[in-house]
């Protein structure tokens, strides 16, 4: 017989104030009443690109996450070395867990659509352990999530000195996970435990104090992933929400909107660039942290500004963003080695400009010349999809010159190991590093390759992540 459903407590602070069940509304459609043609040649990407996303999904990435999952307690075991060859640690960050949970609730989708191959009833079952393990584990008494846990739930400190919870991305990674299982497995009560860490993450949000590890943001500054992060929440939830017909569909539309709006009028600066800080007194452009712009970081935005412009039918917001994927393309690509930096300087190169020694700045100077995983996939879906809702050409040059870089790059040529090499140097080989976590993690690379699987087989875009 089939497991139980999760039971998804509230917290003790919850547990203490009263709910209301929210009212159920008629499901409404994921997509926009007006849907832009494709573009002229649209169907030669199609029958070019398509067969080898589906291809490295089917027969590189999902098999070696198969193999990496715990099929006892739930989750999934992220500690690779950059080639997959060897798991360093049997340690699970909640970050990665929220991220498998989206991810294989995902797969259970595309598998039952017919996109790729596979039984959809075990990848939903192998999400619903996830999200059990999560529930069961990883929301401490106060209402936040544990950074890093053991491999049987036990709440480990990942930074010494810092506590159990030294980032708010944790906690919106588990929202976007409990969101999109709840969705693909019509689950009201995973929804209604999203939204209650949703409402607690935007409590912490506008009193301000949270911490970002392993990004801190420098004091004086405003993150733009922060709130591409929140975009990216709103963007789950809503789609949750319509698919379920919960009335929250409306809140959530309203905080995708904010949070669009925020990223066009602080951070989308005049020429396409979006800056990933900007200082709050606007006193200080000549500095390294005002300066530098990250590619990957901008496109990952990016690609969710186009969904949110094209729904909202709002033409100088879809203009802007196409010329911000222009941008961070030219201003991040190697022209001697081909590929994307990690960071740049706003006129391109090495990053520049006075700077002084926080652990955000060290990390834009030693690690800026890398090409990363996260970073390609990002740019094969943000370019593609401006391309389907624009028909720029600029955007399809680009897209065609990310993906014949990434798929004769990055992939693992080992068929036994499978998935990615992920860092890579400046040339394109291996390096044995850590980027942000010490994981081989199970989401943007899959994450893109599906979106873009999605967009390549349906006539009419799907402007959800």
């Amino acid at each position: 017989p089939p497991p139980p459903r999760p039971t998804f407590r509230p917290t003790k602070a919850e547990a203490s104030s009263k709910g209301s069940n929210p009212s159920r509304v008629n499901q409404q459609s994921p997509f926009p009443s007006t849907r832009p043609p494709a573009p002229a040649n649209w169907s030669d990407l199609v029958s070019t690109c398509r067969p080898k996303i589906r291809t490295a999904l089917a027969e590189s990435i999902v098999p070696f996450w198969w193999r990496a999952i715990d099929g006892q307690q739930g989750g999934v075991f992220t500690c690779w070395n950059n080639a997959g060859t060897r798991l360093l640690s049997r340690d699970k960050f909640t970050w990665s867990q929220g991220r498998f949970a989206w991810l294989w609730s995902r797969l259970a989708d595309a598998t039952t659509g017919g996109l790729l191959p596979g039984n959809a009833d075990r990848f939903l079952a192998q999400a619903e352990k996830t999200v059990r393990f999560l529930e069961a584990h990883a929301r401490l008494d106060d209402g936040r999530c544990a950074f890093l846990l053991s491999e049987d739930g036990q709440v480990k400190e990942a930074v010494p000195g810092q506590g159990p919870a030294p980032s708010i991305y944790a906690d919106c990674f588990v929202v976007m996970g409990f969101a999109e299982f709840a969705r693909v497995r019509r689950d009201a009560a995973a929804l209604d435990f999203a939204w209650r860490l949703f409402g607690h993450i935007e409590q912490r949000l506008a009193a301000g104090g949270f911490p970002t590890h392993p990004a801190p943001v420098p004091p004086g500054h405003r993150s733009h992933a922060v709130t591409m992060i929140h975009l990216n929440m709103t963007l789950v939830l809503r789609a949750a929400c319509e698919f379920l017909g919960d009335a929250r569909a409306e809140r959530a539309r309203e905080r995708a909107h904010a949070a669009a709006k925020e990223i066009f009028d602080v951070f989308l600066l005049p020429g396409g660039r979006i800056a990933e800080l900007v200082p709050v007194d606007g006193a200080r452009d000549d500095t390294l942290l005002a300066r530098h712009v990250n590619p990957g970081h901008a496109l990952e935005g990016l690609w969710m500004l186009l969904s949110v412009a094209a729904r909202e039918g709002r033409a100088g917001w879809l203009a802007r963003a196409t010329e911000a994927v222009r941008y961070a393309l030219a201003v991040g690509w190697d022209a001697t080695h081909g590929g994307l930096l990690h960071f740049v300087d706003r006129e391109g190169g090495a990053p520049a400009g006075r700077a002084g020694d926080s652990v955000y700045e060290n990390g834009v100077r030693i690690g800026w010349d890398k090409k990363l995983w996260w970073v390609h996939s990002e740019a094969l879906f943000a370019s593609l999809l401006c391309h389907r809702l624009t028909g720029d050409a600029a955007a399809r040059t680009w897209f065609e010159r990310v993906f014949e870089y990434t798929f004769r790059v990055f992939p693992q040529q080992d068929p036994a190991v499978g998935e990615w090499i992920q860092i890579r140097d400046r040339h394109g080989v291996p390096v044995e590093s850590v980027v942000a976590l010490p994981v081989k993690d199970p989401y943007h690379i899959a994450r893109n390759l599906i979106l873009g699987l999605e967009l390549l087989s349906t006539p009419h875009p799907p402007l959800l992540p």
